[in-house]
């Protein structure tokens, strides 16, 4: 797709900072550096979200994950976790309608960049919550 940002990257069109490549996947450092490491990973075939990969395409891009995860931890000291973050849609905060993993590094708690999660529990019974699964349950596919 010639008018996607990574698209453009993965062509050469666009400089990037490369951390790690095959006939599959693009690894290089987000601009952004919310911490020292921040890498992005993408597949080279453009899919705009998660809801676009087959199988065979999550297989290779999520696969990739943990080995660019372990280069991060042993190349740069101090690392001591990460958070792996996958935005989908506009609605959760994706950018680029361009598939891609974050894997931030992180150092110490307090970096500038958090998660927070509320808790809903009271809001929900046990019965909610099979209502719930079921929906979901119902509809994967083999």
């Amino acid at each position: 797709m010639t008018d996607c940002l990574f698209c453009r990257i993965i062509q050469g069109d666009i400089p990037s900072t490369k951390v790690y490549e095959d006939e599959d996947v693009y690894a290089f450092l987000d601009l952004s550096q919310v911490t020292p490491g921040h890498t992005l990973v993408i597949p080279k075939q453009h899919v705009s979200d998660i809801f676009e990969y087959d199988q065979e395409l999550a297989a290779k891009v999520f696969s990739r994950i943990p080995k660019i995860a372990r280069a991060i931890e042993k190349g740069l000291p101090g690392v001591k976790g990460l958070n792996i973050l996958n935005n989908n849609r506009e609605v959760a905060y994706q950018s680029v309608f361009h598939s891609h993993i974050h894997l931030i590094p992180r150092y110490q708690e307090d970096e500038g960049f958090g998660l927070k999660f509320v808790n809903h529990a009271d809001q929900y019974q046990a019965e909610d919550l099979q209502d719930i699964a079921r929906s979901i349950a119902e509809q994967i596919e083999d």
